[in-house]
């Protein structure tokens, strides 16, 4: 790459390039983002984002665009912007209502986007909300069942959302499915065991396979499946 950082973003778009955002090095916040071309095996320097972040999130868009929330400069961000491929930029969107860093942000099956969780910096946050990419608007959703951050939110064939583990005072091993039809969060069944700073991948088969990650101080070397 051509700078180095740790705690940022890489988003595969849909052009086959990947774009990789913000994050800190060993002096400073970074605003700076840079594209990898696999044809060439190089790295680019593009337009720098509005504001330096790290532990934010960078979502895809259905139309192309690509959607950073959140994070921290320090402070938690509220701000979100978005990167138009065609034009090399990056413009401000909408805020987010809750101030978050540490979070997820899921394409959902209607391209609108769900953002879950989170730290503001104090509080580990159960609060959600969705962004209408049509609109460039937010909208409180409902709450989760827990608050939790460090956590994963993958989402299923059929549409719904699945939440898994992370971090609320101590590691979680609860789990819970978000209906984009009701707008509504249940439990289901809990991990072996709890873990956060984790992955989740959806496999062909529909399944979500749960990898690694931290039960309280010790690094996780099992995987499940839901």
């Amino acid at each position: 790459m051509m700078n180095a950082r740790t705690w940022h973003t890489a988003s595969v778009l849909t052009n086959g390039t990947v774009i990789v955002t913000g994050g800190s090095n060993s002096y400073s916040l970074q605003s700076s983002a840079e594209l990898y071309d696999p044809s060439t095996g190089s790295w680019t320097t593009i337009s720098s984002m509005n504001n330096s972040r790290l532990y934010h999130t960078a979502t895809v868009l259905a139309n192309g665009k690509v959607l950073v929330t959140g994070g921290s400069n320090g402070s938690s961000l509220n701000s979100a912007e978005l990167y138009d491929l065609l034009t090399g930029t990056w413009i401000m969107t909408g805020n987010i209502n809750v101030a978050r860093e540490q979070h997820t942000a899921t394409l959902l099956t209607n391209r609108n986007v769900l953002v879950t969780g989170g730290s503001n910096g104090s509080f580990v946050l159960s609060s959600t909300e969705l962004y209408d990419p049509s609109a460039g608007l937010w909208t409180v959703a409902n709450n989760m069942n827990s608050g939790r951050y460090q956590h994963v939110a993958s989402v299923l064939t059929n549409g719904q959302v699945l939440a898994t583990g992370g971090w609320y005072n101590i590691s979680l091993d609860s789990t819970e499915l978000y209906d984009r039809s009701t707008g509504t969060w249940a439990m289901v069944s809990n991990m072996n065991p709890a873990r956060y700073r984790h992955t989740g991948s959806i496999l062909a088969s529909g399944q979500v396979l749960i990898t690694g990650g931290w039960d309280d101080s010790t690094i996780v070397n099992s995987a499940e499946l839901f």
